[in-house]
């Protein structure tokens, strides 16, 4: 059960963002020019937390657009609210261009470091980053979202911290959803439990895509240039439960999901691809935990993965979910990973500092964030960063295309 103090409830209590009704319409245009593009005046979904999704089509590759959402009341004609934001859009396939973007894990509200959210977010936003990738940890679920109204609660909170609110509207993002925005630590469906209410796993999925600007699957991949191809897959919908006996029918990512990564990054003929998953892939991890493709729980299924990746000349690894910092190379496939850590110092451990393996490149207990650059100029090179919250450069990894 969750209990609000005495006179408060979910519309008023610390962090809460109550929706109305009302009617919600995009414009948007290139940036410099005078005339606008826009979409009709659409009702949000009072079942969506008063929101609605918008599908833009027909925009120009590698442009930065404007946009300007304009709200109203139900049955008023006068706008009452309105947000400015800009995005960029992928170049085109054939055009070789320099690409930076920015990933971000594990994001707990109450581990915030600054009165008004986040350090990363204020330095990332000086960047002038093409895209950002939250790779899932979005929010955290487990103490307070009892039922569906207290998991959109979660998000509303943390979308309307000024830092992030600020980044949001100024970077292009995608997201991916890990256990904690889906459910509950190390979740998946079946498990019977009374800790999280009568909040239930479904339900968990369908919040995340009515949070989150995501068309179709939540697997997908984006073509960022003649350079760069990322993928973004999906770890709890298909879930076997990781008490499962681990054998070729155990399985994360699900059949229809590793077909089609499997066929995509075949038909690439990107100069780097980046897996982008919301956990490890090749670790080292902890050995008490069970529920990603770098342990011994869904080991047959990261063999296969990894035997794939190994394959594909230029691919490499980022992941979530781990609050430390790492790069990582595999000692039997030379598969490099990335491991972003925490966005905040307040969220970081669960790992030893001097606890250094063979295959660490790179090890360090701290929250913060990482940066990839494409750099096509002469020989083809990707640049990864590890930063502190404070935007000091911690490491640099360096690779050129072969």
């Amino acid at each position: 059960m969750v209990y609000f103090p005495q006179g408060f409830d979910i519309n008023t209590v610390e962090g809460a963002v109550p929706g109305a009704e009302g009617d919600v319409k995009i414009n948007f245009r290139q940036k410099g020019s005078e005339k606008w593009n826009f979409t009709d005046w659409r009702s949000v979904s009072k079942n969506a937390n008063y929101s609605i999704k918008f599908i833009l089509t027909d925009l120009e590759p590698g442009v930065t657009y404007e946009i300007l959402v304009e709200g109203r009341s139900s049955n008023q004609h006068k706008v009452s609210s309105k947000i400015k934001g800009i995005f960029k859009t992928p170049p085109d396939p054939e055009i070789s261009k320099k690409i930076v973007f920015a990933a971000s894990t594990c994001q707990g509200y109450p581990d915030q470091d600054l009165p008004d959210g986040y350090k990363i977010y204020p330095f990332l936003e000086s960047l002038d980053l093409d895209f950002f990738v939250h790779a899932g940890d979005i929010v955290y679920y487990d103490n307070l979202a009892k039922n569906k109204k207290m998991a959109h609660y979660h998000w509303d909170r943390m979308f309307s911290l000024p830092t992030n609110k600020s980044f949001h509207s100024k970077v292009t993002s995608y997201f991916e959803k890990d256990d904690h925005d889906a459910w509950f630590n190390d979740s998946y469906r079946g498990i019977e439990t009374s800790f999280m209410g009568s909040f239930t796993f479904d339900q968990g999925l369908e919040v995340f895509r009515q949070e989150m600007p995501i068309k179709g699957k939540t697997y997908r991949t984006f073509r960022w240039g003649k350079d760069l191809q990322i993928w973004l897959v999906e770890g709890r919908d298909y879930r076997s439960p990781n008490t499962m006996k681990d054998g070729p029918e155990k399985t994360i990512w699900g059949k229809d999901q590793m077909e089609w990564f499997k066929r995509t990054v075949l038909a690439s003929d990107a100069t780097f691809k980046v897996l982008i998953s919301p956990t490890p892939v090749i670790g080292p991890d902890r050995p008490t935990k069970k529920d990603n493709h770098s342990n011994k729980g869904f080991f047959y299924e990261g063999e296969n993965i990894r035997k794939f990746i190994s394959s594909q000349p230029n691919m490499y690894v980022v992941c979530g979910d781990r609050h430390w910092q790492y790069v990582s190379k595999h000692r039997k496939y030379g598969i490099v990973e990335f491991s972003i850590g925490p966005n905040s110092m307040e969220h970081a451990g669960g790992w030893k500092q001097d606890n250094v393996k063979p295959e660490h490149l790179y090890l360090n207990v701290v929250g913060g964030v990482m940066t990839v650059t494409i750099d096509p100029k002469d020989s083809p090179k990707i640049i990864v960063r590890h930063y502190d919250v404070d935007g000091n450069e911690l490491n640099k990894f360096v690779a050129t295309a072969k």
